[in-house]
């Protein structure tokens, strides 16, 4: 087999080309550009490609998918990448490593799906981080308030209308703000500008995800789950993609990271805290979505209540987590139905068929 190996960089990559049977290869350094790397792939028949994961991993397995050859995507935050302790570190060394490792079959693969999922996955993340934007814009805010002794008061109704047309009086262009003293005015002025320009883009952006979700058959049955809404919903199809590539509910929850590490040694063998691997923002929502659970969903409160059996506790909430993802997964031991809109115990062959017709 003949495997090509290839050390993705921002600039230039390094191609490795790995003769299975005797071990040998051959280096070349090729810019990471789409036609040179479709010239690379047509240089030589190959059987196998391999990449890591990263920023131009998907057009790279766009082009193999087209060529019609087999690509792998390696994933990274394993032990063989930990490169603390390697003394010698160059890009051929690197992509001859990674083609043994795929001639040995100890690669941990990534699944990467089609551009269009992944152009949506962009699209629901770049919200998230708008969100993050616009929550760090409103604390500065706030500190500058606080520090003219003007702190406003109450919580839901803070960005209100109301409160944002007082705060419009308090502030002024920074090129009107003659006095030392008026600086914050000045200040106060541009934070409240860049607040109004997020929020319209969140809006612009939830309505264009709001289109997208109304779309797909798959986001508007997941919304049907007591406490989940769209955002939730659109972002475990898009993360999921395939469902068909679990095999279990437990592999849900582990790619979500709400399962917990693992320490054993010899008669030790004890769980710690939650992994925290894949997706950030999924592990996020759904542990959000687990808390609303225990107030609008029976079914996620009586888990809880079995779980942290009287216990007030935070860490069992993960447990209910893990429980909202195998429900949104359609894979877990809780699914919904169409005719009933809310969650409900079935058996073994009527999981498998809810499933099927979920996803």
């Amino acid at each position: 087999m003949l495997i090509l190996a290839i050390d993705l960089g921002k600039a230039k990559s390094m191609a490795c080309w790995y003769q299975t049977t005797d071990a040998t290869h051959e280096f070349r350094t090729v810019p990471t550009r789409p036609g040179d790397f479709h010239t690379l792939l047509g240089d030589r028949p190959v059987d196998r490609v391999v990449v890591e994961i990263c920023d131009a991993a998907g057009w790279v397995v766009d082009l193999c998918r087209t060529l019609g050859i087999a690509v792998q995507v390696a994933n990274t935050n394993q032990e063989a990448w930990r490169w603390k302790n390697v003394k010698n570190k160059c890009d051929r060394g690197d992509g001859l490593k990674l083609a043994r490792l795929s001639a040995m079959d100890q690669l941990s693969l990534v699944h990467v799906p089609e551009k269009p999922v992944r152009e949506w996955r962009s699209l629901i993340l770049y919200r998230h981080k708008l969100i993050d934007r616009r929550t760090s814009v409103r604390n500065a805010i706030h500190s500058i308030l606080v520090a003219q002794g003007r702190a406003i008061p109450g919580r839901r109704s803070v960005w209100s209308d109301d409160t944002m047309s007082q705060l419009a009086e308090l502030a002024k262009p920074l090129g009107e703000c003659t006095a030392t003293e008026d600086l914050w005015r000045g200040h106060l002025k541009m934070e409240l500008e860049h607040l109004d320009e997020l929020c319209r883009r969140v809006v612009e952006l939830d309505r264009k995800l709001d289109a997208l979700g109304e779309a797909d058959a798959r986001v508007r049955r997941l919304r049907t789950i007591p406490g989940v809404g769209p955002r939730l919903s659109e972002l475990v199809v898009a993360m999921i993609d395939d469902p068909n590539r679990f095999a279990s509910a437990r592999q849900v929850s582990a790619y979500a990271g709400l399962v917990p590490r693992r320490y054993q040694s010899g008669e030790m063998d004890r769980s710690g805290r939650i992994s925290k691997a894949g997706c950030g923002k999924l592990r996020k929502l759904l542990t959000e979505i687990a808390w609303g659970m225990l107030r609008h969903n029976p079914h996620g409160r009586g888990v809880f209540d079995r779980i942290s059996k009287g216990q007030k506790t935070r860490r069992k909430q993960a447990a209910v987590a893990r429980w909202a993802a195998r429900c949104c997964a359609g894979a877990g031991p809780c699914c919904v139905t169409a005719a009933s809109g809310a969650c409900r115990r079935l058996s073994g062959a009527a999981q498998r068929r809810v499933a099927a017709e979920v996803h």
